[in-house]
């Protein structure tokens, strides 16, 4: 296994640009009842997790183009929006959201030099960041939110109907 530099860019976001028809081919005929479904009153639906992808899309982008464009920009704690100020639209259209922020991301990140990996902002709880530190770690975001929409979607639509199969596998959504 090839070990990527801790500066290297190219491979978040290659993983970026991917999410979008990950998320496309997965939800694209999804009954909106299993987009709305909710494994627990305090657990996310598939329409919740796309609204929380919406906020850090807008919050990730913005910061990766203060650290490629300001010299060492601070950066303010990530505070969680109201509910109120993040729900209120279908699941179809935070995907739809979601697809179009993330492409304009993509052609703003592809089109930076490698190099800009290494450079940096200050978090205001973490320290210094470099921007590749920051697009490890929306990559990571991404995989570890379509694990969880493809839970949700597998523990709500087809495990109730497994029969005795279900004794095989046991969603955690």
């Amino acid at each position: 296994m090839q070990v990527l530099s801790p500066s290297s860019i190219q491979a978040p976001i290659s993983l970026l640009e991917k999410t979008p028809a990950l998320l496309e081919a997965l939800l694209h005929d999804v009954p909106g009842e299993v987009l709305q479904w909710k494994p627990a009153s305090d657990r996310w639906s598939i329409s919740e997790v796309l609204a929380h992808l919406v906020v850090i899309e807008k919050l990730y982008e913005a910061r990766a183009r203060r650290i490629f464009m300001e010299e060492a920009p601070a950066l303010a704690k990530y505070v969680a929006p109201l509910e109120s100020e993040v729900h209120g639209k279908t699941a179809a259209q935070y995907l739809e959201q979601f697809l179009a922020l993330r492409r304009a991301a993509v052609v703003f990140l592809s089109g930076i030099p490698v190099s800009a990996g290494t450079r940096t902002g200050t978090h205001a709880e973490l320290g210094e960041i470099t921007l590749a530190q920051l697009l490890h770690e929306l990559a990571s975001h991404d995989l570890g939110h379509l694990r969880q929409i493809a839970e949700l979607y597998r523990a709500c639509a087809f495990y109730p109907h497994g029969g005795p199969f279900q004794r095989y596998s046991h969603p955690r959504p």
